[in-house]
């Protein structure tokens, strides 16, 4: 009898162990959070997203990790759909996951 309480006890460790929370893809709009979306910035241009009209700064990326800001497509110019995963947490998302999402438009073929 001990033999199986030990058993079912190292099962169930082992399963709550293995067990992953599977985090949610959100699509956002990302850009520089003070040139783009009107944000008040402490340091000047960073990372930041809207979701769900709400705005967070961004923490796990950073502004520059995803070309020039300052260039023509960079975030502090224009603002771009991405695909993240993450947690929010109060004004902030600590993201795991950023992924521009290309928005050129394919040629349909004649």
């Amino acid at each position: 009898m001990k033999n199986i309480i030990l058993i079912a006890t190292v099962l169930l460790i082992s399963f709550s162990a293995n067990a992953q929370k599977k985090e949610k893809t959100y699509k956002v709009l990302a850009g520089c959070g003070q040139c783009q979306l009107e944000m008040i910035s402490k340091t000047g241009c960073d990372l930041a997203i809207q979701y769900a009209g709400k705005k967070y700064w961004v923490d796990g990326t950073n502004i520059s990790d995803h070309g020039d800001e300052h260039a023509s497509d960079g975030f502090c110019q224009t603002t771009r759909k991405a695909e993240v995963k993450g947690t929010f947490d109060g004004n902030k998302f600590i993201a795991t996951s950023f992924t521009l999402i290309d928005n050129k438009k394919k040629k349909s073929k004649k």
